[in-house]
């Protein structure tokens, strides 16, 4: 058995928000389908795993093959730090884990 780090990449995400959910839509339903699920304040999105359900406030990551999948605040937080949105994405970082925020909403 052997020990491995995760290698940091820059991806694409954005947070789904009350104000901000059809853009979110759009992020996701340009390469997979997504659906609104609960009067829009839930959204279904098929991931490589199968379909996983994202809540308002849940960040939708872009993956190094273009997959899109939810992941809580509190995970994202802990995981991921903004870098300048001209970072090449899919670069390896010098530093842990990095992010390129899609949307101009910094609310966590």
């Amino acid at each position: 058995m052997g020990k491995y780090k995760k290698k940091p990449v820059v991806i694409e995400a954005m947070q789904f928000l009350d104000a901000n959910k059809n853009e979110v839509f759009d992020f996701v339903t340009c390469a997979r389908t997504g659906t609104f699920e609960r009067s829009m304040s839930q959204m279904r999105i098929e991931t490589l795993e199968g379909p996983m359900l994202a809540n308002l406030g849940d960040w939708i990551i872009k993956g190094v093959q273009g997959e899109f999948y939810p992941c809580k605040p509190l995970i994202f937080e802990a995981t991921y730090d903004r870098v300048d949105d001209d970072t090449p994405l899919g670069e390896v970082s010098k530093e842990s884990t990095m992010l390129v925020e899609k949307t101009t909403n910094e609310t966590l």
